[in-house]
């Protein structure tokens, strides 16, 4: 948990102090900043995960339910300025449940969403698919279902980003993707993470 923190607080750190230097700046940009289509980016992040209830368990062991994301993207504004598709990796990292860990990652797959506000500032959303990969181990008296499981679920998210130069931009996000884990069970993953977009 503390290296979360200390992860969260450099990236929100770096992001004010990004804000903070183009806002001095702000005044010379004489025209919104906008994507042309077939403009794309590439997106490093990282935060917390939250890990949901994970196939039972009787309460007889430990248990956390946050470790640290990092998720790297890519996308494309296929159709328009304000709409695209993007796909990405994301690593949710592992719980303690049950006398042993909880892991998952997956590939995402969205359309995504662009509503610029102002030259400096974008609102942002994505619905989509995850393919996620879990992987499940626990006592035998937890009742914790075990083993690995992949699969597609659905996902969604949303987020704001704050333009820093033509090329780079700052973005914090919100996303919820639902993972299959062993013992048929699907259970929702939440990360809010901030991260940075390189367009090209």
């Amino acid at each position: 948990m503390t290296h979360t923190k200390s992860l969260i607080s450099t990236l929100i750190a770096a992001t004010l102090m990004l804000g903070a230097a183009q806002m001095a700046s702000a005044q010379s940009m004489d025209k919104p900043s906008t994507v042309t289509p077939g403009s794309s980016y590439v997106a490093l992040s990282g935060g917390p995960a939250d890990f949901s209830r994970i196939s039972g368990g009787n309460g007889l062991y430990s248990r956390d339910d946050t470790d640290t994301a990092y998720s790297v993207a890519y996308g494309n504004y296929a159709y328009n300025q304000n709409l695209g598709v993007e796909i990405g990796y994301t690593n949710f990292g592992e719980v303690s449940r049950g006398g042993g860990t909880s892991k998952a990652e997956g590939v995402n797959f969205s359309l995504i969403g662009r509503l610029p506000i102002n030259p400096m500032f974008n609102l942002l959303g994505k619905v989509g698919t995850t393919y996620g990969h879990t992987e499940v181990s626990a006592k035998p008296l937890s009742q914790v279902a075990t083993g690995t499981e992949n699969g597609f679920d659905w996902s969604y998210g949303i987020g704001a980003e704050m333009v820093i130069s033509p090329q780079w931009s700052a973005v914090l996000s919100y996303d919820e993707q639902f993972m299959k884990f062993a013992g048929n069970s699907s259970e929702r993953i939440t990360t809010t993470q901030i991260g940075v977009r390189m367009r090209f």
